[in-house]
This record gives C-alpha cells, sequence and structure tokens, in this order.
C-alpha cells in the first residue's frame, strides 16, 4: 500500500481516530478529567449521529439537524477546537450530539434511536445526563451558543 493510500486510509477512519484520542488522553494527561465518562462516549454519539441520518424513518428536519453535528464533530473549526485543546476539545461536541439527539427522540420513537445506539450505556438516559451538566461541561456562554446555533430548546 502506498503512503497516499495510508493516508487516505487514515484520514477515512475518523471514530477510530476520535476514539484513540480520546482513550489515550483520559488514561494519560485526563485521567482526572471530571467528565471523562461523557469524553469516552464521543465516538458512539458520532456513529449514532451517522446511523440516523440514513435512517428512513428518522424526519427530514432532524437529519438536517443531525448533519449538522456530524460536521460540527468533524469541522476542525467549533467552539472548543481539537486542534487547540487537544481531545477535550470534543466535549461541546458531546453536547451538541445529545442535543441534536435529544430533539429526534421527542419527534420520533425513542427505538429508532436505541437501535443504532453502540455504547455501553443507556442511551436514552445517558442523553439526559449530558443535558443537565451541559452548562457546566462547556461553560455557561457555550452552552448558549450551542443551543441556540441549533435552535433547540431543552
Amino acid at each position: 500500500m502506498s503512503e497516499q493510500d495510508l493516508q487516505f486510509d487514515h484520514q477515512l477512519d475518523f471514530y477510530q481516530q476520535m476514539r484513540d484520542n480520546i482513550r489515550k488522553w483520559v488514561e494519560g494527561k485526563g485521567v482526572n478529567y471530571k467528565f471523562a465518562d461523557y469524553l469516552l462516549t464521543a465516538p458512539d454519539l458520532f456513529h449514532l449521529l451517522c446511523k440516523l441520518a440514513i435512517d428512513k424513518d428518522v424526519p427530514v428536519n432532524e437529519k438536517a439537524k443531525l448533519a449538522g453535528a456530524i460536521v460540527y464533530f468533524i469541522s476542525p473549526i467549533d467552539l472548543i477546537p481539537e486542534a487547540v485543546s487537544g481531545p477535550i476539545g470534543y466535549i461541546d461536541d458531546v453536547v451538541m450530539a445529545a442535543l441534536v439527539l435529544n430533539g429526534v427522540i421527542n419527534k420520533t420513537n425513542p427505538e429508532i434511536v436505541r437501535r443504532h445506539w453502540a455504547g455501553d450505556k443507556d442511551i436514552l438516559g445517558l442523553i439526559q445526563q449530558i443535558l443537565q451538566v451541559a452548562d457546566e461541561m462547556v461553560g455557561t456562554g457555550l452552552w448558549e451558543k450551542i443551543r441556540k446555533g441549533f435552535g433547540i430548546e431543552v
């Protein structure tokens, strides 16, 4: 395999890169990070957003929000950029995902969300837990920007 092919494969596997980077950080520098458990759910939340975005049972307007949350995860430019803050920068992505997923759950059958969830925890409970501590996780100002950016009330 050429170096270009290896580089392409590396770029395609955003999910695995995110999982590895977060796990290494949590096991090292972030070992005492208060929200490490939520941060570790970031790759599974990203996977869930992608699966729901192509699910025929999800309304189109919710798919648009899901697509926005996916772009937010991938974009190097967001409220807490990973390039500057390292894996802890995914914490705003986790909050964004929970906010959008909460909307999907409220507009569809929650079983649609459950059937695509690959994580260990109960997804419905996890979303509620994240939303309850979101303000503390990212700060009041950022939480408001995230919420208003997607036009979502909690």
